[in-house]
């Protein structure tokens, strides 16, 4: 079967990235794949972080993909869709994550000939409004003819806004890329952390939503052997994190790697924690789950979107009611002294072993089939 993907991809970072190259290579063992991305993803201005591209640290995937749209320019849809048009695929499967790629995506599927028009649904709402989500929205799922879904939280989303769509609902696959887990002394030297205390791991952008103070807020209230490990770049301000961490006198205790987290230097942070925590105020899914399942890491998140789905509660991880400081601070109270990991990482294990990319892939042929 002929597949196009259309997608961040090489030399594109970050999450999306990361899964659309694990698809590619997932469907590329059956199919024959061809890949799109980006001219131009963002206007730098427009860009929150530091860099919109991999770097020499990177041990990024460097798919080949052709770069041809341009997200603000409008010509660059019929450009990028007349190539697809030409390599005449049987299913065109487009990854959507944020209402900014709305206009540009559904311009390029709008012009689609031929071809089963299939999109992965990242988020559909997304966590912080913007004026144009509505406009946006519309624009890109009206020209999909099946929804790849997964989370619970982004299918009630979607069906809000499309009550007659047709979807498929599936767990986000495992990551695999990152290699074996170290061990946790090694991991912990080379990261410069005391061999002897309890760490918690915040990883991944931070941005608001992701409720980064609550937990520092949780730290505070813990014992001094209570530690966080912050991993990721920041998007926005660290202003106010900075404030919470000097007005409760927990610096020693919050050890930050404030930039972004290279595939190479991942391994680390999860070998060198005890435990993953999501704070979140608000989400569908996270990609940080996926990780931590493939490094046997157990995760502690509060009930908000879709975080509990791939968490389940009391076997590889606890789920906390509400984002609120002082309950996740009991969360990590009660797994460190009931002594969790052991048998949460030995549930991860069990339950991980079908959630494959391969499996993935699988099923969205199969589902492509019924639309």
């Amino acid at each position: 079967m002929k597949i196009s993907l259309l997608s961040a991809f090489y030399p594109y970072r970050g999450g999306i990235a990361q899964f659309s190259a694990m698809l590619y290579r997932a469907l590329e063992k059956e199919h024959e794949v061809k890949a799109y991305t980006f001219q131009r993803q963002y206007p730098n201005f427009l860009f929150p972080g530091s860099s919109q591209y991999v770097t020499e640290d990177d041990d990024a995937d460097p798919i080949n993909a052709k770069r041809l749209l341009d997200t603000i320019n409008p010509l660059s849809y019929q450009k990028t869709a007349k190539a697809i048009n030409m390599d005449a695929p049987d299913i065109f499967i487009s990854q959507y994550w944020m209402t900014f790629f709305g206009p540009a995506i559904g311009g390029v599927q709008k012009r689609l000939k031929n071809t089963k028009r299939m999109s992965i649904l990242h988020n559909v709402i997304p966590h912080e409004k913007r004026f144009f989500d509505n406009y946006a929205n519309k624009r890109f799922l009206k020209h999909s003819d099946g929804f790849v879904v997964l989370s619970d939280a982004v299918l009630d989303d979607l069906l809000s806004l499309k009550p007659d769509a047709k979807y498929l609902r599936i767990d986000h696959p495992v990551y695999n890329q990152f290699g074996e887990k170290m061990k946790v002394d090694e991991a912990r030297t080379l990261l410069g952390l005391d061999q002897h205390k309890k760490y918690a791991l915040f990883f991944g952008f931070i941005r608001d939503y992701k409720g980064l103070d609550l937990l520092l807020k949780a730290i505070s209230e813990l014992p001094e052997e209570y530690h966080l490990i912050v991993a990721g770049e920041v998007y926005g301000s660290f202003e106010k994190y900075e404030q919470i961490i000097q007005e409760t006198k927990i610096k020693d205790r919050v050890h930050l790697f404030n930039t972004y987290i290279s595939d190479r230097e991942v391994t680390q942070f999860f070998s060198a924690a005890n435990v993953c925590v999501l704070p979140y105020k608000g989400a569908t899914q996270s990609g940080i789950t996926a990780i931590a399942h493939h490094f046997n890491t157990p995760i502690i998140a509060t009930d908000v979107g879709g975080l509990k789905e791939n968490i389940i509660h009391e076997q590889t991880g606890l789920i906390v009611q509400q984002p609120d400081g002082e309950l996740i601070a009991k969360a990590l109270e009660r797994y460190f002294e009931e002594g969790l990991k052991e048998s949460y990482e030995q549930a991860i294990q069990a339950s991980k072993m079908d959630n494959s990319w391969e499996n993935f892939a699988t099923k969205i042929v199969e589902f492509s089939k019924t639309i």
